[in-house]
């Protein structure tokens, strides 16, 4: 008889406590604590399928391209295109004009298609730059303004139309010099013999270039080493 009653008794606590057990459910952990990973979808990776890190643009060093390369007792001298602006740019171990800084070249000094130059611009980039012939200058397009566009672009101040034509005018008068060759009078004979071997468009580049250079603020000495180096190099491209 007593273990009938247990039973029963059993049986009502059981009846008793299952609905409290329904009513209170078991409090679940939310969703996202920041603790648990979550899945990921494909709407994650639409970022780095538009701009895949393989793909995209490395910055300044895309469009440059090294000309050339000059010695110079202890100075080396290094010049660079972009091919975008077709603006010209000198490096140095002194920072130039943008902050750029000439930190090593390298290649055989005998086979110009070798050459490489390692520059380091503002931020600490290291940028490596190889040789290639300059691409042709696309057309001028013809504007009413009075303004020259012979180093446009970047920081460096575009050349006037007074200077375009002085570079033009030295081409042709090179015995005489001029304002920008770094030489405080005309040049000597020996550099008259050199510039008697290239053609008038070449020094014509040379003088826009130099002319450029005197726009960034280079003094006379650095200007002259830089001529004399624009200019032999012009001879072993002929």
């Amino acid at each position: 008889m007593k273990r009938v009653h247990c039973a029963i008794f059993m049986g009502l606590c059981m009846a008793m406590t299952l609905p409290a057990a329904e009513i209170v459910p078991q409090a679940m952990p939310p969703s996202d604590d920041g603790a648990i990973p979550q899945s990921v979808n494909m709407e994650d990776f639409d970022a780095l399928l538009t701009n895949s890190p393989f793909t995209r643009s490395l910055g300044v060093s895309d469009s440059l391209i090294l000309t050339g390369v000059a010695h110079f007792e202890k100075d080396t001298f290094a010049t660079l295109l972009d091919t975008k602006t077709f603006e010209s740019h000198v490096v140095s171990k002194t920072p130039n004009f943008q902050g750029w800084q000439l930190v090593g070249v390298g290649g055989n000094s005998a086979e110009i298609q070798t050459w490489s130059a390692k520059i380091q611009i503002p931020g600490g980039e290291v940028i490596s730059v190889r040789y290639q012939k300059p691409p042709p200058k696309p057309p001028r397009a013809k504007s009413g303004g009075s303004g020259g566009s012979g180093t446009s672009g970047g920081n460096a101040p575009p050349l006037t139309s007074s200077q375009l034509n002085e570079a033009k005018t030295a081409a042709v008068n090179y015995k005489e010099g001029f304002s920008s060759d770094g030489y405080p009078k005309a040049p000597p004979p020996e550099m008259v013999a050199k510039l008697s071997r290239l053609s008038t468009s070449q020094r014509e580049t040379i003088n826009q270039q130099m002319l450029g250079l005197r726009n960034q603020g280079l003094g006379l000495d650095e200007r002259r080493k830089i001529y004399e180096g624009l200019v032999d190099r012009s001879l072993q491209s002929r």
